[in-house]
């Protein structure tokens, strides 16, 4: 059964009863409603007046629930994971953190090579021009040293977005759609990465003072491309507007069956497949990492 993602708008008061999530409505005294909590991957908070026990955060960090709130601008603002989610915690920790340089880079082109030739596939899905993306996909060095991803993100959002299109982490529509799906799918890849036993604040490219999660920054690039397809497809449907319907999008990303080698795999799945490469590349236990492919959707 797929891990559900729970997204509260509305005054609620969620506790923990006989090991499961209830759910009061403080506007109807009285109705309740139950989740169980191994079911659950994600809850999203969007409301101030939302109020939860700590015995439920607690047992929703020891599942590898990740809980996000959102700020007064119903942007996704703080995370809570769990520091202790895989038994294997230590082993995996501690090859990150012996990691060589040439492994590091080696991971990093392999996704950087992969982010491009998703970004080149959605183009071709969208009848919009590929062909320039190519010789950026060919030429990636090991550590990205001429910087592959930065010359190929400029095609690319001029192809997929027009000429006039600046991409802005704070900048108003269409930004602000790219900015929650991306907020969402960095939540979604750092517990996945935690489930693998992976310490998502051990990046391998991206290093900032402030990023809590940059494995996470760097793991999830070559999925950029899928909340892309989503915000083309709310963009043709002139949503312009960060409406339920358009967040109820994006979450709805996470269920939709994609390429994963040879078999359709749900998105969120795919996640943890990834993860688990990334285990395995610091282990030394494969040199390639595990990626889903952009289809016309």
């Amino acid at each position: 059964m797929p891990k559900q993602t729970l997204v509260f708008e509305n005054p609620v008061q969620l506790t923990l009863n006989q090991s499961q999530l209830c759910i009061s409505y403080k506007d109807t005294p009285g109705e309740e409603h139950f989740r169980a909590i191994e079911d659950i991957a994600m809850i999203l908070v969007d409301n101030h007046s939302v109020s939860m026990t700590i015995p439920l955060l607690g047992e929703l960090a020891e599942n590898n629930v990740a809980v996000v709130f959102c700020d007064q601008k119903h942007m996704p603002a703080s995370m809570l994971m769990n520091l202790d989610a895989n038994c294997r915690q230590e082993k995996y920790f501690r090859l990150q953190l012996e990691a060589s340089e040439p492994t590091k880079k080696q991971m990093w082109k392999n996704v950087v090579e992969t982010k491009i030739r998703n970004q080149a596939q959605l183009l071709e899905t969208l009848g919009r021009n590929s062909n320039k993306l190519s010789r950026y996909l060919n030429s990636v060095r090991s550590g990205d040293t001429t910087n592959c991803e930065g010359h190929a993100a400029q095609i690319y959002w001029k192809e997929l977005m027009g000429k006039g299109f600046v991409r802005d982490r704070f900048g108003e529509y269409p930004n602000n759609f790219l900015n929650y799906g991306y907020t969402i799918l960095r939540a979604a890849t750092a517990r996945a990465l935690m489930g693998s036993g992976l310490l998502p604040a051990l990046g391998i490219f991206h290093r900032n003072y402030y990023d809590a999660f940059p494995l996470a920054d760097d793991i999830m690039e070559p999925y950029r491309p899928f909340v892309d397809q989503v915000e083309i497809r709310l963009m043709g449907q002139k949503q312009r507007k960060l409406t339920k319907e358009v967040k109820r999008a994006f979450l709805e990303l996470f269920y939709q069956e994609v390429p994963f080698g040879e078999q359709m795999v749900q998105l969120g799945t795919c996640l943890t497949y990834t993860a688990a490469s990334v285990a395995k590349f610091f282990a030394g236990e494969t040199k390639a990492l595990a990626y889903p492919r952009v289809i016309c959707g």
